[in-house]
């Protein structure tokens, strides 16, 4: 039970300096490259080393110095791109991710749909073996080399290209970070020729100033459907605010809070996003949830008038609602239409909207409080804002979920905590957010593994906050990403992984049972093929193994208390550590419910 030994992050000297080299300027095409990353202030680079990008890898360390970008080694391209989708959740913006030829392309696919999913830009550069035929080494770049390797994933990226030239390249990098950090972001990919990285610089190339290539797109609403829906929402005397995709700005926090309280208006938020209001404001509705918990359903279907601020599934939402029936009157603020294409089915039902506001939500958001001013009604005094309820757990039997959520909250009093990640039994009434960092949402995909990169890149963003990173994760989870640990404790990321092992894939057992129950067969068979036992895995030992401080496996409630205090201690010290909590199989009722009405 007790925790391996680390070194304090402050004893540890910095890590990966090069030696280096003699400065003598760019001399080869990926010299020019790296400079272009560097100029675009992209802070890191997480890679698996691949011979097709090994220009860039040179020219990052022996030219640039291994400084902005900074490599960081992972195990596996998945967990490159996850580790550069965290990193936007926190900071909005783009780093790198480089993957090795149409192999660790083929790897890192799934990162790349999560991150799509989530709408989060993240600045993926591969390369291809030589697509001069004549320069590819026998055997290993010809299976190195395709044709259109952008096509395995251009059905869910915003924009991929494979320049010819060194200039073309540089343009190809200065148009995909714009283009993913410009609403609705989303990752690129940008595919490198070996060769061309290789090739010698004939000219220097011009210099350039990289602002100027980063122009900022309008995203305010248009004044007249501005002005119909300030009216519309201070005529309506029920107004919901569905919070959906909204940035981790505090400014923009402020003023939903505001926009809501002015309106006197409901708001339902998401566990599948980040926190975007705070959850035990007297205004917000229930608890968040992957699905809509009672009380949310009951304020939506009262509703005279709803403000969709890029909800996740409007048109899902409404159904659930109000079935046949026609809904209230929908006003939806987003520009997510403009990624949706013809390959990925992310882009759910079209919903019926009677007003639609194709501008960033966060700046719709500013102009209706500006627009609506005042309320014209008194409102009724908000009520105060108080902890969650919260029981205290039972000292015997199964840990549940619950139970888990409450020990963790109380190991952490007084903290700022952010929630990186969540598992589908996590019961939203359990933790308060009330900052935009206190909750980072899901993987946006559904993609099983991604929970430790993810974990990983944004422990990595919120170095320097004083927030305690935490991620909550499921045992399947965890195991798909578990090598994503390395990095973090290589480059000393302070990080709480809490596992909430419940031995199974549990998510299918429930899939399971509803089948056998649809067709009236044995449903005490949904196990078999499910259960992670005999053996089972030392999921603590998987962690200790990389270097991780590690407890558990944790198998009494009373246990829970002291475990997670030496386990905050450990993360505040600097190290990365991993909690395996052996949980009860379960969800709560709204999810439960949601499964259901989904595999009807």
């Amino acid at each position: 039970m007790r925790h391996t030994e680390s070194k304090d992050i402050r004893a540890v000297p910095e890590i990966e300096r090069p030696v280096p080299s003699p400065g003598r300027g760019a001399r080869f095409g990926s010299d020019a490259l790296a400079e272009t990353l560097r100029d675009l202030d992209i802070p890191f680079i997480a890679l698996t080393p691949g011979a097709s990008f090994r220009g860039l890898h040179d020219s990052i360390v022996n030219h640039l110095g291994n400084e902005r970008p900074k490599l960081l080694l992972c195990l596996h391209e998945e967990h490159a791109v996850a580790i550069a989708h965290g990193w936007a959740k926190v900071t909005g913006r783009p780093m790198a991710a480089a993957v090795h030829a149409n192999v660790g392309l083929m790897h890192a696919t799934m990162a790349v749909f999560n991150a799509w999913c989530d709408r989060v830009p993240v600045l993926v550069i591969g390369a291809t073996g030589p697509v001069d035929a004549a320069r590819r080494r026998p055997w290993i770049d010809w299976i190195h080399t395709a044709r259109d390797q952008g096509a395995l994933l251009r059905g869910y990226v915003k924009w991929d290209d494979q320049p010819a030239s060194v200039e073309a390249a540089r343009e190809s990098l200065l148009r995909a970070t714009w283009l993913a950090a410009t609403a609705p972001m989303a990752p690129v990919y940008v595919n490198l020729d070996a060769g061309l990285q290789e090739a010698p610089l004939e000219d220097a190339l011009p210099p350039l100033d990289p602002a100027r290539y980063r122009p900022q797109a309008s995203t305010a609403p248009p004044l007249n459907l501005l002005a119909r829906t300030a009216h519309a929402l201070r005529q309506a005397t029920r107004p919901v605010i569905l919070a959906g995709r909204l940035s981790r700005d505090g400014a923009a926090w402020g003023r939903r809070v505001a926009l809501a309280e002015t309106l006197g208006a409901r708001v339902i938020t998401d566990l599948k996003l980040g926190a975007a209001f705070p959850t035990d404001h007297p205004l917000h509705a229930g608890s968040p949830g992957i699905y809509l918990v009672p009380e949310a359903l009951d304020a939506l279907r009262t509703a005279d008038a709803v403000l969709s601020l890029d909800w996740v599934d409007l048109a899902g939402t409404l159904k659930t609602a109000f079935g046949t029936a026609p809904p209230p009157q929908v006003i939806q603020a987003s520009l997510d239409h403009v990624l949706h294409n013809g390959w990925s089915m992310d882009h759910q039902g079209f919903p019926p909207v009677d007003i639609h506001l194709a501008a960033d939500p966060d700046a719709v958001v500013a102009a209706l409080l500006a627009a609506i001013g005042p309320p014209d009604r008194p409102l009724a005094a908000a009520a105060a804002i108080a902890e969650p309820a919260s029981t205290a757990p039972a000292a015997d039997g199964p840990i549940s979920v619950d139970a888990m959520a409450c020990a963790l909250h109380a190991a952490t009093a007084g903290r700022d905590v952010s929630l990186l990640h969540l598992p589908l039994s996590w019961n939203g009434s359990a933790w308060a957010f009330r900052h935009p960092l206190d909750f980072l949402g899901s993987d946006g995909g559904g993609g099983v593994g991604a929970g430790p990169g993810l974990a990983v890149g944004a422990a990595l963003a919120l170095r320097e906050t004083g927030r305690l990173p935490i991620a909550v994760m499921g045992d399947g989870d965890f195991l798909m990403g578990a090598t994503a640990l390395w990095t973090a404790v290589h480059y000393r990321i302070a990080l709480l992984i809490v596992i909430a092992n419940n031995g199974s894939f549990f998510n299918d057992e429930v899939h399971q049972e509803r089948v056998a129950r649809m067709r009236g067969r044995q449903v005490t068979n949904k196990w078999i093929g499910q259960r992670m036992a005999d053996p089972e895995i030392d999921l603590a030992g998987i962690a200790r193994a990389q270097g991780a401080d590690a407890f558990g496996p944790v198998t009494q409630t009373d246990m829970l208390e002291a475990v997670f205090a030496e386990a905050v201690a450990a993360t505040s010290e600097g190290r990365t550590v991993v909690v395996d909590v052996r949980v009860a199989p379960g969800y709560t009722p709204a999810m439960t419910a949601g499964l259901t009405r989904t595999a009807s």
